[in-house]
Formats: C-alpha cells, sequence, structure tokens
C-alpha cells in the first residue's frame, strides 16, 4: 500500500483527531435523532395471514415471533430456482449470525426469510455454519408484498414500486430488512428499508471504513461488492 497520507508530528496528529472527533460526535447526535424518528414511524396493520415453512414446520407471522413482542426481518435473496444463496447476503449474513441470542434478551425475535424452498435453506445453512433461523415463504405473496421479490411481468415492463419508488428492480429479488411488532393479536409493520438502507446491519463495511483505505470498492466491476465471494470460496 502506497502511503497518500500527510505525515504530521504526534502534536498535530492530536490537533487533527480531535476537530474529526467534534464532526463524529455531532454525527452521532443526529444518528441517535435520526434512530428516535425511525422508533416514532406510524405503523400499519398487517391483514394477511402469512405461513413460512421452517425447521419446526409450518408457522404463521405471529409464530415467528417466538413468545417476543419484536421481530425483525432479513430479506435474503435465495430465488427457488438457485443451488446457493446471494453472495452479498451471505455477506450480510455472516455478519449478523449468532446475534439473535442477545436481541432475544431485549424482546426481538431476529431470522432470514427467503423464497426457496427450505430443503435448499437448510442445506446453504450447513454449509455456510450459521445458526441463525431461516425459513422458507415459497408460494406466498409474503416476499411480493414487503418489496423484495417482483414477477415476470414486473421485470418484463421494467417497473415496479421498490424502495418506495416506482422504478426498475435491478433483480427479480432484492435485499431488504423489515421489522415488526405484535400488539396481543394483532401484528403490525412498523420499519423496512432496501438497498443502502441495509448497509447499516453489515459490521465488516464499519470497520473497513476506519481505515486508511476504507471499502476500497471504486475499481470494482460490473458493481461495488464483485470483490465478496461466500466465505468458503475465497482463494485463501
Amino acid at each position: 500500500m502506497a502511503l497518500h497520507h500527510k505525515v504530521v508530528s504526534g502534536d498535530q496528529w492530536i490537533e487533527a483527531r480531535k476537530q474529526l472527533l467534534i464532526k463524529e460526535k455531532e454525527f452521532t447526535r443526529l444518528r441517535d435523532q435520526l434512530s428516535q424518528e425511525r422508533r416514532d414511524l406510524p405503523c400499519e396493520r398487517v391483514e394477511k395471514n402469512y405461513v413460512f415453512d421452517g425447521p419446526d414446520g409450518k408457522q404463521t407471522l405471529s409464530d415467528l415471533f417466538a413468545g417476543k413482542s419484536q421481530l425483525i426481518v432479513y430479506h435474503f435473496m435465495f430465488d427457488p430456482s438457485w443451488e446457493a444463496g446471494c453472495r452479498s447476503c451471505s455477506f450480510w449474513a455472516d455478519n449478523f449470525n449468532g446475534i439473535d441470542i442477545h436481541l432475544k434478551h431485549r424482546d426481538v425475535s431476529f431470522l432470514a426469510i427467503s423464497r426457496a424452498p427450505l430443503p435448499k435453506l437448510e442445506a446453504y445453512r450447513r454449509r455456510m455454519g450459521w445458526g441463525f433461523k431461516w425459513v422458507s415463504s415459497f408460494g406466498s405473496d409474503f416476499n411480493y408484498d414487503f418489496g423484495v421479490s417482483f414477477t415476470p411481468e414486473q421485470m418484463a415492463a421494467g417497473m415496479a414500486y421498490w424502495n418506495y419508488a416506482n422504478q426498475k428492480p435491478f433483480e427479480a429479488e432484492t435485499v431488504g430488512i423489515s421489522v415488526f411488532c405484535r400488539d396481543q393479536a394483532q401484528i403490525f409493520h412498523t420499519y423496512s428499508c432496501y438497498q443502502r438502507g441495509v448497509d447499516m446491519l453489515n459490521g465488516t463495511y464499519h470497520y473497513l471504513d476506519l481505515t486508511p483505505k476504507g471499502r476500497d470498492e471504486a475499481d470494482q466491476k460490473p458493481y461495488a461488492q464483485a470483490w465478496v465471494r461466500r466465505h468458503d470460496e475465497y482463494q485463501d
């Protein structure tokens, strides 16, 4: 790595770092404010009775709460015709695998949902060594209703309602995160994010953001994450 940074004395470095710290604290304050506004969003009732296929058999959306009042769903890209899950989603899964036990102790259930049939999900999960719960929405409208899967007709037309706008989805399967809460028997949808909205859930990227080279993706083709491999596919 060629060093392109200005080299200064220790005192000058401390002064420069303190100036950046002022901006970092302001960013933290604004992030806390945004997080509160996110929590204060209104919610919508979930009217459909979605049923999923999981390791515990058929389960409704209500069942997936597993006794908690809040539920976070990672919409993992895995088309029924694929033999392996999306590489980028696998990158994200490496970053959230194992967090479910901590979330459970804050009244949150966490799991992934994909359209691929359960046997494919289970086989891929074993290959990757992940422990989080993963259920299949195959045969239901769940992925379509929450804006992460699109029909052949929508793809042919080049237009669908995606990421809160009428636009062309980049694929028939896309990534997202959705949050739900439950009040007795009623379920509410409180939040969903897509595209760069899921960025905050990838710890590896945030560690890279601390380094001099950062994410270093400017030369990646045909897209920024072209360097990413499933963790058992890197040559080393």
